[in-house]
């Protein structure tokens, strides 16, 4: 009687443990909507920290690419960094494309911006050189004559694995549906140090891929031997010559 007692006393306790809701996700705001601190802007040919032409800004709470200072582009290829590296967590952007395209910009840079994760440290990367070591997660804006998938996958002096293949080629198309005229887009990136990583986009998994890792022609100065696994780096958003808008960027960290 005792034990069948503390059963049926036991019960609603259990059963309230299984309803109870779960831990709320705490996800940090990278970009605070007011200004660029806590980020590094590096500009090919310009130095650490020079925002040139003021191509980065924040303007009605939104971070902006803008290139209504420049007269032409010159392949100044920009990427602007949160200030400390990552390894495992989920990202979280809300991204639009805005505008025509920089005078000059080249025809691959039309309506393309990214997301460059498991970066080099910035202040290691070279004066002209045009792309960090990184895996970009691809930002691409369709027209009606112009079609194309965003959340692709790029590898600037890099390498990763898709199934059991290792994949060499600049850039792998993603399987999204296209996104047309300046409609804000939500991208999701979910990495896993150096092993599972995958794209989302509106909630929508439209690649994964894993083992991320040095390869190909690498930057001068670079010293990590080809094949070296990347296992966290830093975070970057594009210049890549077409205006584009970030109105959310937030992270929430995963414990590996």
């Amino acid at each position: 009687m005792t034990k069948r007692i503390l059963i049926f006393a036991t019960l609603p306790l259990l059963l309230l443990a299984s309803c109870s809701p779960k831990p709320k996700e705490q996800w940090i705001p990278l970009f605070n909507g007011r200004n660029l601190d806590g980020w590094i802007i590096k500009i090919k040919g310009s130095p650490l920290g020079e925002n040139y032409k003021n191509t980065f800004r924040v303007e009605d709470s939104v971070m902006k690419v803008s290139y209504s200072e420049y007269d032409t582009f010159r392949y100044e290829f920009g990427h602007i960094y949160y200030k400390e590296p990552f390894s495992s967590y989920k990202l979280r952007v809300e991204y639009r494309f805005t505008g025509e395209q920089a005078p000059g910009g080249p025809s691959w840079g039309f309506r393309n911006s990214g997301i460059m994760f498991h970066c080099q440290d910035p202040a290691t990367i070279g004066l002209n050189q045009d792309w960090p070591v990184s895996i970009e997660v691809q930002f691409l804006g369709s027209t009606a004559g112009r079609e194309t998938p965003t959340m692709n996958v790029c590898t600037p002096h890099t390498h990763i694995v898709i199934g059991d293949v290792l994949i060499t080629e600049h850039c792998t198309s993603s399987s999204s549906k296209f996104f047309y005229d300046d409609a804000w887009v939500t991208a999701e990136l979910v990495v896993y140090a150096d092993s599972i990583i995958h794209h989302i986009v509106d909630g929508d998994t439209v690649m994964t891929y894993s083992k991320p890792q040095v390869g190909g022609d690498l930057p001068e100065g670079f010293t990590l031997p080809q094949g070296t696994p990347l296992k966290e780096g830093y975070i970057a958003l594009q210049s890549e010559s077409h205006p584009v808008e970030f109105r959310k960027v937030e992270i929430l960290k995963l414990r590996q």
